[in-house]
């Protein structure tokens, strides 16, 4: 790694990054700090959000294009800029690799009208997936459902590679009293449990089945806190008015990093009851694996992604995905011994520190760049 420290020049493109918030623009920027403190990397981001890629697009390339000469290789936050490499390998023989997170290679769903959803399905599908991905040297797949869908949709194995998504061990943790969540939700928790779903709500993340099929055979002593906010958001309002256990049920939209780090810490279950929804998926689940370096028990779907961030009885519980009776057995034997709950949470923490942390995550980005760059090099003279 020494000699990558000297060396190693990366240009990092990204289309998604904060202060616009999401797993991806989260990712997008631990992985940029964090390769940053080994190699020297230049990134040119999207900090607008959405509305502003028509005009990102074409001015990082134009921006990449200019710098090209002085960096190693290109680095995509992930594969909707695809065609943004595509034309650097045009122009540049350095190498490009892709990070995919699995929608962005398996985008089948959308707001809009059926004959324009159908016609960006398939433009995306045929274009992006089929054309300019391909042209690409390497992707790294943030999760095995990821994988396979890529070499489903033709990627050859030998261009993937899976490397789970990071986290800031410290970034989320601290010391928080039970009266702190008290005050935050406005509520005296004296013999009640609180079990929580943080993050985007969209579909997939399973809160309104949840709702629907498990909170009414939980214990009344039980609170389900849903933060943050996502196209989701207007079901699951609808779906807790129907349930009538809006008493149990605080959904809060979004809040600030301050009150969601003060959930991680005071809540007694993480929960993310995700479903499968067709064309959607999820590529890894960052957020159970923010909660359990906060030593909070996780219990998630035994589905997609979240099957590589969870592993069963190390950092968390894998439960059947919409199996109602397995959700609710789990989260009883979980609530029910306050000091596993406590035991088990350190040994959460002590889980991500070993296989999550960040540090060592970037370092295997490295070596696979360092890999594909050496690789490039070798295969350069029978391009000429």
């Amino acid at each position: 790694m020494d000699a990558i420290k000297t060396k190693l020049k990366i240009l990092f493109i990204s289309r998604a990054y904060p202060p616009v918030t999401g797993g991806i623009e989260n990712q997008n920027y631990e992985l940029s700090v964090w390769l940053s403190k080994a190699v020297e990397v230049k990134t040119i981001a999207n900090r607008h959000g959405r509305k502003f890629l028509p005009i990102f697009a074409p001015y990082a390339l134009l921006s990449a294009l200019f710098k090209m000469h002085a960096y190693d290789a290109v680095l995509l936050g992930d594969g909707n800029l695809a065609i943004v490499g595509w034309f650097i390998k045009i122009f540049s023989n350095k190498p490009v690799i892709c990070v995919i997170h699995g929608l962005d290679i398996n985008y089948g769903s959308s707001s809009l009208g059926v004959w324009y959803e159908k016609f960006l399905i398939f433009f995306h599908q045929t274009l992006w997936v089929g054309f300019f991905i391909k042209k690409l040297d390497k992707f790294v797949a943030v999760g095995n459902e990821t994988v396979r869908v890529a070499k489903e949709k033709g990627i050859a194995p030998e261009k993937i590679v899976f490397i789970p998504n990071g986290v800031d061990t410290d970034k989320f943790y601290r010391p928080a009293e039970r009266r702190e969540l008290e005050k935050f939700l406005g509520e005296n928790l004296t013999g009640k449990k609180v079990i929580l779903t943080s993050g985007r709500l969209a579909k997939r993340k399973g809160a309104a089945w949840f709702i629907t099929e498990v909170m009414p055979k939980l214990e009344k002593n039980i609170i389900y806190v849903v933060a943050g906010d996502g196209p989701d958001k207007e079901n699951i309002k609808t779906v807790i008015k129907k349930s009538g256990l809006s008493l149990r049920i605080k959904m809060l939209g979004y809040i600030k990093d301050a009150d969601r780090d003060l959930l991680f810490n005071t809540c007694d279950a993480f929960v993310q009851p995700n479903i499968k929804v067709e064309g959607d998926m999820e590529g890894f689940g960052i957020s159970v694996i923010e909660a359990a370096s906060c030593k909070i028990p996780v219990i998630a779907a035994d589905l997609e992604g979240l099957k590589d961030a969870i592993k069963d009885g190390q950092n968390g519980f894998l439960v059947q995905s919409e199996n109602a009776k397995a959700w609710v057995n789990k989260i009883n034997e979980i609530l029910a011994d306050d000091n596993f709950r406590c035991e088990f949470g350190e040994k959460a923490r002590q889980y991500v520190r070993d296989n999550y942390s960040w540090e060592k995550i970037s370092r295997r980005y490295l070596e696979e760049i360092e890999s594909v760059i050496s690789k490039s090099k070798v295969q350069m003279p029978n391009q000429v």
